[in-house]
C-alpha cells in the first residue's frame, strides 16, 4: 500500500511511518517543518526514517495548494492520514489565523487532492477537544459536540464536517480520529510529559492547572499508532441504518465515519505526575494554578467502537509508559 502521511516530522505522523515501512508499505511523508516546537526534534525523527526503505520525504506545507496539487498527479495514493496542523489549545488563543490556515484551508486541499486522486480511503485526526463544553463521561462519538471552547476545537470539528461533506458529494471514503492525550518517546515538547520532566530534572516548579483537579484519558504512543494502523485498512463504509430524524453524529449514509482513539482509563494528573517523579526519583515543585482558557477540566475516552469493530485495546499503563519516556528523553537529551 502506497500512503501519504500529513505530519510526518511530528510525533505521532513519524512513529505510524515506522509502523507502516516495518510491515513493508511505501510511505510519502510530508510536513512544512515550522517552528512551533524545537526543528531539530523533527528533523531528528525524520533522520530516523530517511535510512528505511521505502520511505520518501517532500517538505510541503498543506496550505500550498498547488503544491499539494502536483503531489497528488504525481503519486497513486491508496490512503492519506493527515496529522499536520497547528496544534495546542493555548496557541489557538493567541495566534487563531495559523488553525484557520493549517487546519482549514490545508485540510481542503488535501481533501481535494483526495477527491482528484482516486484515494480509497482519507483518515484525518480530529480531537478529543471538540468535546468542549461537554460534561457527560466518558466522551462517546455518538454524541452532539456543537459548543467547542477553543478555535483549535473548532477548526477539528470544521474538519470532521468537510470531510462528510467529500464523502456525500464524492463518494470518498472519509475516517476522523478523535486522538486524547498521547505521550511516549519522540513527543512534543509544548505536551505536559515534557515540561514537567524538564521541570523535575532542573529542579524548576512546574505549572499544574485547575490545581492538579485534572483527569485525562493518557494513551502511550504505540497503542495510539496499532489504533490508526486498522483504521487505515479499513476504509469507513455507509451505515446502511443511519436515520436523518435521529441522526447519529459517528455514522453516515455515506462512508464517514468517527471514532474516538484513547485509552478509555482516565487518569488523575496527580497521579501521572506522581508515576514521573518516581521515574525521575526526585519530586516535583508543584506551581498550582487556575483552569487555563480554552481547556476543560476532564477528558475520558469511550472506545468501545473502535474496540469492537477494529479490535483496538491499549495495553501500556502509565506505570509502563512513563518509564520510558523519561529513558527515551534522557538519552535524547
Amino acid at each position: 500500500m502506497r500512503v501519504m502521511i500529513t505530519g510526518a516530522a511530528g510525533f505521532i505522523g513519524s512513529t505510524l511511518a515506522h509502523r507502516l515501512l516495518d510491515r513493508g508499505d511505501e510511505v510519502v511523508g510530508i510536513d512544512n517543518l515550522n517552528d512551533y516546537y524545537d526543528v531539530n526534534l523533527k528533523k531528528a525523527r525524520l533522520k530516523r526514517l530517511q535510512d528505511k526503505n521505502g520511505f520518501t520525504f517532500e517538505q510541503l506545507d498543506i496550505v500550498d495548494r498547488p503544491g499539494m496539487a502536483k503531489l497528488f498527479e504525481q503519486n497513486k495514493f491508496d490512503a492519506v492520514m493527515n496529522l499536520a496542523a497547528q496544534a495546542g489549545v493555548r496557541y489557538s488563543i493567541e495566534n487563531p489565523a495559523a488553525y484557520v490556515d493549517a487546519n482549514m484551508v490545508g485540510f481542503g486541499n488535501i481533501l481535494e487532492g483526495c477527491r482528484h486522486g482516486g484515494v480509497k480511503h482519507c483518515v484525518f485526526a480530529s480531537s478529543s477537544s471538540v468535546y468542549g463544553a461537554n460534561t457527560k463521561l466518558p466522551f462517546s462519538e455518538h454524541d452532539n459536540v456543537d459548543h467547542p471552547v477553543s478555535l483549535y476545537a473548532a477548526s477539528k470539528k470544521a474538519n470532521e464536517l468537510m470531510a462528510h461533506s467529500y464523502a456525500h458529494l464524492y463518494n470518498l471514503s472519509c475516517t476522523g480520529l478523535r486522538f486524547f492525550t498521547v505521550y511516549g518517546p519522540w513527543g512534543r515538547p509544548d505536551m505536559a510529559l515534557f515540561k514537567f520532566t524538564k521541570g523535575i530534572i532542573a529542579g524548576e516548579p512546574i505549572p499544574v492547572f485547575n490545581k492538579g483537579q485534572m483527569i485525562r484519558d493518557f494513551t502511550y504512543i504505540d497503542d495510539i499508532v496499532e489504533g490508526v494502523v486498522r483504521v487505515i485498512d479499513k476504509p469507513a463504509q455507509p451505515n446502511p441504518k443511519w436515520n436523518g430524524d435521529h441522526p447519529d453524529s459517528a455514522t453516515s449514509y455515506v462512508p464517514y465515519r468517527i471514532y474516538n482513539i484513547g485509552n478509555n482509563n482516565p487518569i488523575k494528573l496527580m497521579r501521572y505526575i506522581e508515576v514521573l517523579e518516581e521515574s525521575l526519583g526526585k519530586k516535583a515543585i508543584l506551581d498550582l494554578l487556575p483552569m487555563q482558557d480554552g481547556d476543560v477540566p476532564a477528558t475520558s475516552a469511550n472506545t468501545h467502537d473502535l474496540q469492537n469493530e477494529i479490535g483496538y485495546k491499549p495495553e501500556v499503563t502509565v506505570e509502563e509508559g512513563v518509564p520510558r519516556f523519561v529513558e527515551w528523553y534522557k538519552e535524547y537529551y
